[in-house]
């Protein structure tokens, strides 16, 4: 069971990235670079509504270059179990993006992302393992009447990195069987507020709280029991706490609900899932 769990979250990768996260201005070009570096706990590590190493923790090392403020960026993170048991099992993912916004200060300013991701599997072999993905995040900041209420888009497209097809993507991995070939529709909506600082100099910080269903559209191994559906929801609350020095520290905890029988099969029988993470970066 933990095998095939794996596995279907390498077929279910998804963009990590909120909508909120959008920067880059074209208009304000600059000749230095801008980035993050740093690291990520998480106590189960959760992926487009799959557990990727069962129950067990994971860590995530991440950097992100943004190129001189052009719009364009670079990132790479990697993802480690902290089991001997999922060793093999270790991810590391490429991107290569563009960002921008559309009507800036209209009720319909559009803020975008459009990115490519390379996932690769070290240990395993890239002709069975190693996917490739397209993306597109929408946000729309001012667009609803509440201040700090955002919701987003993602529209996702995944294949093997291989070429396979659907069918001898099929017939190639029998004992995985399904389709790494499809489309994710996910749709978010964030919520930022400040609250008074509990911390000593620290005036206020923000409160994020996230909300978000997905529609999967046949990216599963198991093309005969997990059809297009509704998959899962997820709820989440996290905060950024300033550290001085250009250090952050983000704490956050996330519950889970699966939709599809399938879904909670492959977690364990679990249609609920909670975890929690702590994250460190470094902003230059």
């Amino acid at each position: 069971m933990r095998k095939i769990a794996l596995i279907m979250v390498v077929l279910a990768a998804g963009a990590t990235a909120s909508g909120q996260g959008w920067e880059g201005d074209l208009l304000s070009a600059s000749d230095k670079l801008h980035g993050t570096v740093g690291a990520v706990f998480d106590t189960e590590y959760v992926w487009r509504g799959f557990r990727v190493f069962g129950n067990k923790p994971a860590v995530h090392i991440v950097g992100d270059v943004d190129l001189f403020e052009t719009g364009f960026g670079i990132s790479a993170a990697g993802h480690f179990p902290t089991s001997n048991d999922y060793e093999n099992w270790q991810r590391l993912d490429f991107t290569a993006y563009y960002q921008n916004g559309l009507f800036s200060g209209e009720r319909y300013a559009t803020n975008y992302r459009l990115g490519w991701v390379y996932y690769n599997y070290p240990s395993m072999s890239r002709d069975y393992f190693d996917l490739q993905e397209a993306h597109a995040i929408l946000s729309w900041p001012n667009l609803l009447p509440i201040k700090g209420l955002c919701p987003s888009y993602v529209a996702i497209k995944m294949w093997p990195s291989s070429g396979f097809d659907d069918g001898s993507y099929i017939a190639a991995n029998a004992a995985r069987g399904g389709s790494a070939s499809g489309w994710m529709h996910i749709f978010m909506l964030d919520y930022g507020f400040t609250v008074p600082g509990v911390i000593p100099n620290m005036d206020e910080h923000l409160i994020k709280l996230h909300g978000e269903i997905v529609y999967n559209d046949n990216v599963t191994p198991l093309a005969n029991r997990f059809h297009s559906t509704w998959s899962h929801a997820v709820l989440g609350a996290s905060t950024d706490i300033d550290l001085g020095h250009n250090l952050t520290l983000t704490p956050a905890v996330y519950y889970q609900r699966a939709l599809e029988t399938a879904l909670w099969e492959l977690n364990g029988d679990n249609k609920n899932e909670f975890w929690a993470s702590v994250g460190l970066k470094y902003s230059f």
